[in-house]
């Protein structure tokens, strides 16, 4: 998280740090040497043993420890040459990410390319009740699906479809671990072990906000457990209310087994996860709304799964016991 909140920040205010990163470091200013020859020249706030709090002029940074090469005090060292911008940019944004997020709008492309590109990263999650669809959200094996999908089960694979000579091979993954779940926002994080599994193709997550009724929009899943459609459709609406929870409405084929897919927008960005349409009726999808899931990934650890209370991801402390001097409750 401390990743991407480096790189939000950097990002945000890029047209800022070409003005403060270039050049000589500032009189009286601190110099936190990155890897990859890269700077952060300010003021340090704080010094923890995981991040550095840094004063850089027009906001404050946390930077993470473990990409720090060198500090540099005021006071302590000659003034340093530090890098420009654009070299600063390049090394951050090559720090590994838990996942990839773009809230710009995306140019449409064709969903034809799209599939080729992206498909790869779209799964079929398996258990002894039933299928369901999930997507890659980094090459590490993390992927997301919906809790429904995964409810009451433990034994979990994952098929993936590897792209070899224009041709795509089915593999199955068997040692898939719960990560987190979040049974009222129907959303599960699942991780591959495997110790033979390779890098995977991911996806982007986009921003279900930047979306306007209307939009054209395309799913990947396994419906009936047909693998590997796609189905396309429009935006129907953004809010709609089912149990009180909003979701996207949309006319893009929703199926069981679609469960846990993604929803892309032209520019081949997640922008929800399909979860149910109804039944009695045709073109009626939906899908949980993306930045509902990039919370659910920020704050993963909250929702930690647990063995021993499997359907709960809240984790509640003991409560305090009595003091010798404190009288027994009547």
């Amino acid at each position: 998280m401390l990743y991407y909140r480096l790189t939000m920040l950097l990002k945000k205010y890029i047209a800022l740090a070409v003005l403060l990163f270039c050049g000589l470091r500032p009189a009286g200013a601190d110099l936190i040497q990155l890897k990859d020859q890269a700077a952060v020249t300010g003021k340090i706030l704080a010094e923890k043993p995981d991040s550095i709090v840094v004063d850089v002029g027009y906001t404050v940074l946390v930077v993470p420890r473990n990409v720090v090469a060198n500090i540099s005090k005021s006071g302590n060292a000659a003034p340093t040459p530090t890098p420009a911008a654009s070299n600063l940019v390049v090394s951050i944004n090559a720090i590994p990410q838990f996942f990839y997020s773009d809230n710009r709008p995306a140019a449409a492309r064709d969903v034809q390319d799209l599939v080729k590109q992206i498909g790869e990263a779209v799964v079929q999650v398996r258990t002894p009740g039933g299928l369901g669809s999930g997507f890659f959200i980094n090459a590490d094996g993390y992927l997301i699906t919906n809790f429904h999908v995964i409810e009451g089960e433990t034994e979990i694979s994952v098929e993936v479809y590897h792209q070899h000579n224009g041709q795509l091979d089915r593999e199955t993954y068997k040692q898939v671990k719960i990560i987190a779940i979040n049974k009222f926002h129907d959303l599960a994080l699942l991780k591959i072990e495997d110790k033979n599994a390779s890098k995977f193709k991911y996806v982007t997550l986009g921003s279900s906000d930047l979306l306007s009724v209307g939009d054209s929009v395309f799913a990947i899943g396994s419906p009936m457990g047909l693998e590997r459609t796609v189905t396309s459709g429009i935006v129907s609406t953004k809010t709609r209310q089912l149990e009180g929870e909003l979701y996207l409405q949309t006319t893009a084929q929703i199926n069981p087994g679609n469960s846990g897919g993604p929803l892309f927008n032209l520019g081949g960005e997640v922008v929800g996860v399909t979860n149910m349409k109804i039944t009695f009726g045709e073109g009626l999808g939906f899908a949980i709304p993306i930045e509902l899931v990039k919370n659910f990934l920020e704050h993963r650890d909250a929702f930690a799964y647990s063995t021993d209370n499997p359907n709960n991801p809240y984790h509640y402390l003991e409560p305090p016991g009595r003091t010798k001097n404190q009288p027994a409750a009547q």
